[in-house]
């Protein structure tokens, strides 16, 4: 199996990839940059409900203010109370503390306001907030400082303001410069675990890597040559985040393996990744037939889809033989291995081998997922 010096990929061979460098040309006059990418300017049309127009437009105004208020900043001084941005008709606000300085800020032709506290304060408010924070209640989802009411914008539960008020005065700051929001926010962190997206494992103090399989309540399976019992996941390799710990393994008889996510900050979601900038539902988990299509995810090649050839199959690795496997005509290749397999929404298993590669085609073996989910009791997710 062929490896690249840092990471070793699992599941089939990888080529290496060329870098290739273009001479730069005699030096010319640049053309003028766009002010943004096409990407950027559909998503502002998209999310804001602009034109192409109104986002270039947009983008430029706002050029401008953030030039305007660095300027500002540092003219002002002590003076600098803060700034927000209106982007509804362009306009820049500069807060100020003293009320001599707000000709200093219409001359630049932004607005003026004088306010009590400014960002020098609420700063102070936060820093003393967050030194609290171990006196905040669960119901408490965070704190910020708004320029736009000039305090400092502590959220909490619906029905917990009491619990709000506890904790500023707790704290002991100026209440005057905080105000309560109650909210139906429940923060997390956005490190949703997808199945077909790369987790990596140490074997011999080599890196290797393979793909998550089919999240479950409390983790993931995946092919249990993708780690022995008792080692480690993690986000990327050199020890960066750890994800969690393979708690159950089997391999070879079976290639299947479950990953106890430990680490809060990762959380399963039934979703497979479908490298297309999209994710598929899982709704369940109903074995199909023969003759099936039957679609797979993995870190190396992304999405590739064909159908069952065979079940019950007895396949022969150089590590040992594994039995009960489900054969496809469906490509895969190195760091495939443990990903996740679909057809339509029901979940069907997690990759285990094969032969081939996604630029010739080839033939590729999956682990049964109920029989993983049985043998385990384990609980798998839906949407």
């Amino acid at each position: 199996m062929p490896t690249s010096p840092t990471i070793r990929t699992i599941g089939g061979a990888v080529a290496a990839l060329g870098l290739t460098f273009a001479v730069a040309p005699a030096a010319q006059a640049a053309p003028q940059p766009p002010v943004a990418s096409p990407e950027q300017l559909d998503a502002m049309q998209r999310d804001l409900g602009l034109t192409r127009a109104d986002a270039v437009d947009l983008i430029e105004s706002e050029e401008k203010a953030q030039a305007v208020e660095t300027t500002l900043r540092a003219a002002l001084g002590d003076d600098f109370g803060g700034s927000h941005f209106d982007i509804e008709d362009r306009e820049l606000t500069i807060q100020v503390t003293d009320t001599a300085a707000v000709e200093k800020v219409t001359a630049t032709g932004a607005d003026a306001e004088v306010v009590e506290h400014g960002e020098a304060e609420l700063g102070r408010v936060m820093d003393t907030l967050d030194d609290s924070e171990a006196a905040a209640d669960e119901a408490i989802a965070g704190w910020r400082v708004d320029p736009a009411s000039d305090s400092v914008v502590v959220t909490v539960a619906r029905g917990e303001a009491a619990e709000a008020e506890d904790f500023i005065a707790e704290a002991g700051v100026n209440s005057d410069a905080v105000t309560i929001e109650e909210s139906a926010e429940t923060p997390r962190t956005y490190a949703d675990l997808v199945g077909g997206t790369p987790y990596y494992f140490q074997n011999g103090g080599s890196w290797y890597v393979c793909s998550v399989g089919i999240p479950v309540v409390g983790g993931y399976v995946t092919a249990g040559h993708c780690g022995d019992a008792g080692s480690t996941t993690w986000e990327r390799p050199n020890n960066s985040t750890q994800i969690g710990t393979v708690v159950q393994s089997n391999f070879p008889g079976q290639d299947s393996g479950f990953v106890r996510v430990t680490n809060p900050a990762f959380t399963p979601v039934a979703k497979v990744d479908d490298y297309s900038g999209g994710t598929v539902d899982i709704t369940g988990s109903a074995e199909a037939a023969v003759g099936a299509s039957v679609c797979r995810s993995g870190q190396t090649t992304g999405w590739h889809c064909g159908t069952i050839e065979s079940k019950n199959q007895t396949v022969r690795y150089p590590e040992g033989t594994v039995r009960g496997l489900t054969r496809t005509n469906v490509c895969a290749e190195g760091g495939d291995s443990g990903g996740s397999w679909v057809s339509g929404t029901q979940a069907q298993g997690v990759t285990s081998g094969g032969s081939g590669n996604c630029t010739w085609g080839g033939t590729t073996y999956f682990q049964p997922l109920n029989t993983i989910l049985d043998q385990w009791n384990l609980t798998l997710l839906t949407r």
